[in-house]
């Protein structure tokens, strides 16, 4: 089958048209973010949003039985990604999950010590999920109604800093 050119002359089999235009930025032909989770084991949504206004990280956390989970309020571009490097990076040699749901597919990712690594299998992830996080997933519970959401937006780098110190006493002091 042959097409035809501008000119109306017929152009060879495999040729493209001379007016395709190929974006540089490849992210603009995926379905948007509309949702982006970092699954860690950071003991507490508290601790995990301290961290998060260290690093400059715009997120909400949330408690869960396997360990806080971070919201993330950049759903654009490396977002979701810078968040899961700074988290990664901060709970050296201890993986991460960055989910991103995309219409109605969640892909899922592990990171660690701020590297990206394999992808996972989003259905294995979510399969033994706590219910907070199932609920985040599929959009049944938005994270600002979730008992004891802390953000890290606002919090000044001392606070973060007292936060955390107060959280290792604690954690000092009563270990499980």
């Amino acid at each position: 089958m042959s097409h035809l050119e501008p000119d109306g002359g017929p152009r060879p089999e495999g040729d493209l048209p001379h007016d395709l235009t190929i974006p540089d930025d490849l992210s603009s032909l995926e379905e948007e973010v509309t949702l982006a989770l970092v699954l860690t084991q950071v003991a507490s949504a508290q601790a995990l949003a301290a961290a998060g206004a260290l690093h400059g990280l715009a997120i909400d956390a949330v408690d869960s039985p396997v360990g806080a989970i971070a919201v993330c309020r950049d759903r654009d571009g490396s977002g979701p990604a810078t968040v899961a490097s700074s988290l990664s990076a901060t709970v050296k040699g201890v993986p991460v999950v960055l989910l991103l749901r995309r219409g109605g597919q969640v892909t899922a990712q592990r990171w660690m010590n701020g590297e990206a690594g394999d992808d996972l299998p989003a259905g294995l992830v979510l399969s033994d999920a706590p219910a907070v996080l199932e609920d985040l997933v599929l959009g049944t519970s938005d994270v600002a109604d979730l008992p004891g959401t802390v953000t890290s937006v606002g919090v000044s780098r001392w606070k973060a800093m007292r936060t955390l110190a107060a959280q290792a006493r604690s954690a000092r002091r009563d270990p499980q």
